[in-house]
């Protein structure tokens, strides 16, 4: 590979060992003099995202909020508004899950029955209440199973039981509900929302939210989950047309509903649309535009294998890069050995170049910036 003079890196975080910014940081601290760095963090939806479109887009603006984390105790977060533009003249309001319902959120130990998405529906609530046109929501890292119901409450909506008292938060109350009112449920903006993930499970069944992606919750059996979460979809699908305009009889079985412990669901119930979280990540952030004038890209994340082709972070950029002729390296905690690296000019395995995973996981600035140094000598 020739000396490049204009690098755009644009890497995922290295989840639970660097975030997106810190990874630029320690790759552009590798490429040495002389050599134009365009920084642009990327995300997929999940953790991250917020500070990755925080920091690129010209314009965008924190705004501190405080909301009830998933354990119910009071967590201090934040959603950005990003300026007007033609299609939404009021600004654009970006809420991640991961900083207000998240798991990392729990110090305590996992809370597989009790934790919920009522801060992210808060979190979106003051978005609302700023007046936003248009909400980008990130929906990745999710502490809960709850179907999306605690976001749904914080928006308006009422989940009881046959006492007509609310049912309890979390996966715990689902199997209680059996009246959903949805008549004071908040209308979507203007312009929509737009939901970033990667995941494309259903809400229910072998594929679905409780049964994938349960464990990491902490569910040991997520057969009681997935009936209930059943239960939900029937009781929604009786609430149907009470709602605010925008609201819709969401199909459990569309691509996406499972993401989020089923908070994907509860968001295309209220209007919401889904999309790749990559890809718009990259369209907020102007990634084609820079890519379009640079001499190499280098993107990554902390796992590159047999999955990573189906939308992550690095799949996209190369993809971005290969339309306009841009040669892409990759950079990796790890490079599994079923991973297909033919779409990149280089690539480089922090693991390998440590000679450990728990030596790479030490000190990931360090190799981070060895790794670089390696893919343009």
């Amino acid at each position: 590979m020739s000396s490049p003079r204009r690098i755009v890196i644009a890497p995922d975080s290295f989840k639970g060992t660097a975030t997106a910014p810190e990874v630029v940081a320690a790759l552009a601290a590798g490429l040495g003099d002389g050599v134009e760095i365009i920084r642009m963090p990327m995300a997929d939806g999940g953790e991250g995202t917020l500070e990755a479109i925080a920091q690129t887009v010209q314009g965008a603006r924190r705004t501190p909020v405080k909301v009830t984390g998933p354990a119910s105790f009071p967590v201090d977060a934040e959603w950005v508004w990003l300026p007007p533009t033609d299609d939404a003249p009021q600004g654009t309001g970006v809420v991640e899950l991961a900083s207000t319902s998240g798991i990392e959120l729990l110090t305590g130990g996992l809370r597989p029955w009790q934790a919920s998405t009522l801060g992210f529906g808060q979190a979106i609530a003051k978005a609302l209440d700023h007046g936003v046109s248009r909400l980008v929501l990130g929906i990745g890292s999710s502490a809960s199973t709850d179907g999306g119901v605690g976001m749904l409450t914080a928006l308006g909506a009422r989940f009881t039981d046959e006492f007509d008292m609310a049912v309890a938060p979390g996966a715990e109350g689902l199997s209680d509900i059996r009246k959903v009112d949805l008549a004071r449920l908040r209308a979507l903006p203007d312009a929509g929302a737009q939901v970033l993930t990667d995941v494309t499970n259903p809400l229910l069944g072998a594929r679905g939210a409780a049964a994938v992606f349960g464990a990491q919750k902490g569910l040991t059996d997520p057969a009681p989950v997935d009936a209930a979460l059943a239960n939900l979809v029937e009781r929604m699908h009786a609430a149907q047309g009470e709602a605010a305009s925008g609201a819709r009889d969401a199909d459990p079985d569309e691509p996406g509903a499972g993401a989020a412990g089923g908070a994907g669901y509860g968001l295309l119930a209220w209007g919401a649309l889904l999309t790749n979280g990559a890809e718009r990540v990259a369209e907020l952030i102007g990634l084609r535009e820079a890519i379009a004038g640079a001499d190499l890209v280098i993107t990554g994340e902390g796992s590159f294998d047999g999955q990573s082709a189906a939308g992550k972070v690095p799949s996209h950029v190369a993809a971005s890069a290969r339309e306009v002729g841009v040669p892409v390296a990759l950079v990796a905690g790890r490079i599994a050995d079923d991973a297909d690296t033919s779409a990149f000019a280089g690539a480089a395995s922090l693991t390998d170049l440590a000679g450990s995973s728990d030596a790479a996981i030490a000190d990931p600035a360090r190799w981070l910036t060895v790794a670089a140094r390696a893919l343009v000598s």
